[in-house]
């Protein structure tokens, strides 16, 4: 901050979100200002990172001003919204009133009169939507490469992917475009992003944040959540994000000490955590510079204060065939007009078409096993406070890397390969969060990610706040910042 209390625009996106709140608040600056800064840099340095499938001037403009004015008008004490005024961008999976949803593919493109309920959520605190952020083709795979936009890249190296399906979101926050964004995650699509760009990506509890009304699919996998980069952030974000809505079909009690901003200022206490280095899902190798995160990251928790004990994963190999059933019906729930099937991207067509192969009862066995699977593995870790394991097998990917439109199904394979630590926790509907404290020699982030107990967001949140304490990851920056 300048001497003369305000801020010059070079520095306003290395303010935090809630640092970026509080000077709108308090008159030294401007949401307007604000929007506009990251308006420009959106222009500028979107398609580089490819963050973003459209930006929202407009509509950008019209909520900052409401915002700007909401802070005008407010009573002398009257509370305001702990993000009142910040940017935050929507993935484009979910709907924005008046805006086009394009999911990602060239077949798509849906406006609806609504809102998501999350989006209501984020309107009602008054952040302020500046675009809809890149995702693939209906958020099926774990890169961000679509036919209408560019390729999603990590900010810290731009020949390789920002992962998927949040790939733009997470681009768009790494890359200072905005303080925060919205994400959603189904099988990792929160997490893996942020294990490649260096953020911190909270996936909520199954119930935690509303998928309605449009949103709530079979086998309860996806929920939206929030990528930040600091864990104080995150939780405002969420905090936000899980404003009940009436109808919801899960019963989830609200966080036990106030708010999930409150969690990322407690000290956690001392802890039980398990960890694992070895995935259940398939049997692969974990990259060196993996396994040397997570020897560093236990060492630090060690260092703290915290009991570590070795412990499992929650699946084996044979919960692979179900969430393949599952994952295959979700690509297939998409209506796409029979005669556009051919202009979808081969992996789409691929997962449609094993959809179509699953009759009823081989549906309701998989999310029947699902679910028993579930609760068997959530006794076995009753007795820990949180669980520690990789987010993913590997450093980031090349972009063009994973994908394979040649043979789609070693393209599904390729994925779960790079990526079997994060959709077992969608499976359990347990809350998870990528920690982004390590980095490589090569400069790229490796992720690791903390599991809370089912509906205990608070104490993998107060957890995530006491390591980002030690380590200090915020004060780095890729050099396109």
């Amino acid at each position: 901050m300048s001497p003369a209390g305000t801020f010059s625009g070079d520095e306003l996106h290395d303010l935090s979100a809630l640092e970026q709140a509080a000077a709108i608040r308090s008159g030294q600056l401007s949401s307007v200002e604000l929007t506009e800064h990251y308006l420009r840099r959106g222009e500028r340095l979107g398609d580089t990172v490819g963050a973003y499938v459209m930006m929202t001037p407009e509509l950008a403009m019209e909520q900052a001003e409401a915002a700007d004015s909401r802070v005008r008008n407010a009573a002398d004490g009257e509370p305001l919204p702990p993000l009142l005024g910040v940017v935050c961008p929507i993935k484009d999976l979910v709907f924005v009133a008046g805006i086009p949803t394009r999911a990602g593919s060239a077949v798509i493109d849906a406006t609806l009169p609504t809102d998501d309920d999350v989006v209501a959520n984020l309107r009602a605190a008054g952040l302020v939507i500046t675009g809809k952020t890149n995702t693939p083709e209906m958020g099926l795979p774990c890169y961000t490469e679509p036919d209408v936009a560019p390729p999603a890249r990590t900010p810290w190296d731009l020949t390789r992917s920002a992962g998927g399906s949040s790939g733009g979101a997470a681009a768009a926050v790494a890359a200072g475009l905005a303080p925060v964004a919205h994400g959603n995650d189904g099988g990792g699509s929160i997490r893996i992003p942020c294990a490649v760009t260096g953020l911190v990506g909270i996936k909520p509890s199954r119930g935690r944040v509303s998928n309605g009304p449009y949103g709530d699919i079979i086998g309860d996998l996806p929920t939206s959540g929030p990528i930040a980069r600091s864990v104080a952030d995150g939780a405002a974000l969420l905090d936000v994000m899980a404003q009940p809505r009436y109808g919801s079909p899960f019963s989830i009690p609200p966080p036990r000490h106030g708010t999930f901003l409150a969690a990322s200022r407690r000290d956690p206490g001392k802890l039980t955590i398990g960890y694992y280095l070895q995935p259940g899902l398939v049997q692969t190798n974990v990259h060196g510079d993996v396994r040397a995160a997570m020897e560093d990251t236990v060492g630090v928790l060690e260092g703290l204060g915290h009991t570590l004990v070795e412990s499992q994963p929650p699946f084996d190999e044979t919960a692979r065939p179900a969430f393949f059933t599952i994952w295959s019906i979700l690509a297939l729930l998409t209506p796409v007009p029979p005669e556009r099937e051919e202009d979808l991207r081969p992996l789409t067509r691929y997962l449609r078409e094993a959809g179509r192969q699953v009759s009823g009862l081989e549906l309701a066995s998989a999310i029947s096993f699902v679910r028993v699977a579930a609760r068997f593995a959530l006794q076995r870790t009753e007795h820990l406070d949180a669980v520690l394991c990789p987010t993913l097998a590997e450093p980031p990917a090349l972009v063009g890397q994973l994908r394979d439109d040649d043979d789609p199904a070693g393209d599904f394979d390729a994925q779960i390969h790079y990526s079997p630590f994060c959709a077992p926790y969608n499976m359990t509907g347990q809350p998870a969060i990528n920690v982004p404290m390590n980095w490589n020699a090569d400069g790229l982030p490796i992720g690791v990610q903390l599991v809370g107990r089912s509906a205990d967001e608070e104490t993998i949140i107060s957890l995530a706040a006491q390591l980002e304490a030690t380590c200090g990851w915020l004060g780095l920056r890729p050099e396109i910042w």
